[in-house]
């Protein structure tokens, strides 16, 4: 374990879920630095009833990471109340039992920080867990016609009609700020890794804070991005590699990511019924306009193919760095 090396983290999703499960056998500094826009499921009941920010990402990383002896703490925390999860929010069908946790110490607790932290010390969680933002916060869409789409959920489940791609994402409020303590991180690492994850939902909302923004052009540390094995739709369908990096440049004015690691392998079929499709690495030359290291790696989780292997992504990590 590389003890001394300063890892911070960007998203919040299943991707970064997948990306701490793997780089928790080689890294002991971990941050993670998560989107506060998440307003579906569990995460958005609770924020509607409660004024709370959302627990669900958080929750799912601090379970990631766990490192100690009770092997079964990560699946109690993620357990999931049989039901709908898009229920009613007075309603505790469809809840994630860690989540619930958290909205009683966020009730009991004077800040949101000081309610991850003990979570973390009653479930003895090692790592730092680091909002994006200091305050709530909600995110918009365009599509590719040009449609405004209102809210993460919305957004997240395709519920609009007409070409379901999307163009572009704001953040509400756009003056939305991160804390200190999240810019310190950016600024102190050794590496910075962004993604996998979904692009428009939970990459982008954390890179667009606009201090985030300019302590990741100005940090000194190896920064990587780690590109989706699939596409999802409503979000991200028919996209190349070289296209997630056109979105960022987009949004952010440059690429700021020297490090791109593509998984390359396409030999398992993925079940028509999820409707995702391999990203592609056709464009390698647009890479090098952008200057970029692009690893093209076997990364595929090859009992679930949609997303990446948690061992053969943090491997390839460790090897670069």
């Amino acid at each position: 374990m590389k003890k001394d090396t300063r890892i911070v983290c960007l998203g919040g999703g299943i991707g970064t879920v997948n990306l701490i499960r793997g780089i928790k056998t080689y890294f002991a500094n971990v941050s993670v630095i998560i989107s506060m826009a998440d307003e579906g499921g569990s995460s958005g009941r609770l924020r509607r009833l409660f004024n709370m920010f959302p627990p669900g990402d958080l929750v799912s990383c601090m379970a990631a990471f766990y490192k100690g002896k009770h092997a079964f703490l990560p699946s109690l925390l993620t357990y999931r109340f049989p039901g709908n999860r898009y229920g009613k929010d007075t309603q505790l069908s469809g809840h994630k039992l860690g989540n619930l946790i958290m909205a009683g110490l966020i009730k009991d607790s004077q800040t949101f920080d000081e309610a991850i932290g003990k979570f973390q010390a009653l479930f003895a969680i090692e790592g730092e867990f680091i909002p994006a933002t200091d305050t709530q916060v909600s995110i918009s869409a365009i599509t590719v016609e040009g449609k405004e789409i209102v809210g993460e959920e919305s957004i997240d489940l395709g519920r609009y009609n007409g070409q379901r791609v999307l163009e572009s994402v704001k953040l509400h409020p756009r003056d939305a700020t991160a804390q200190k303590k999240a810019i310190e991180a950016i600024l102190g690492a050794d590496v910075v890794i962004a993604g996998p994850g979904d692009l428009y939902t939970t990459i982008l909302p954390v890179l667009i804070v606009k201090n985030i923004r300019n302590a990741l052009f100005k940090s000194s540390a190896k920064k990587v991005f780690v590109i989706n094995v699939a596409n999802k739709p409503f979000e991200t369908k028919g996209y190349d590699a070289i296209d997630y990096i056109k979105a960022v440049e987009k949004h952010l004015g440059a690429f700021p990511f020297k490090i791109v690691i593509v998984n390359n392998n396409h030999s398992i079929s993925i079940p028509r019924k999820y409707h995702y499709h391999y990203v592609r690495s056709e464009d390698t030359q647009g890479f090098k306009k952008y200057g970029i290291s692009l690893f093209l790696r076997d990364l595929v989780d090859e009992k679930f193919p949609l997303y990446h292997s948690s061992s053969k992504l943090a491997k390839t990590i460790t090897d670069i760095i």
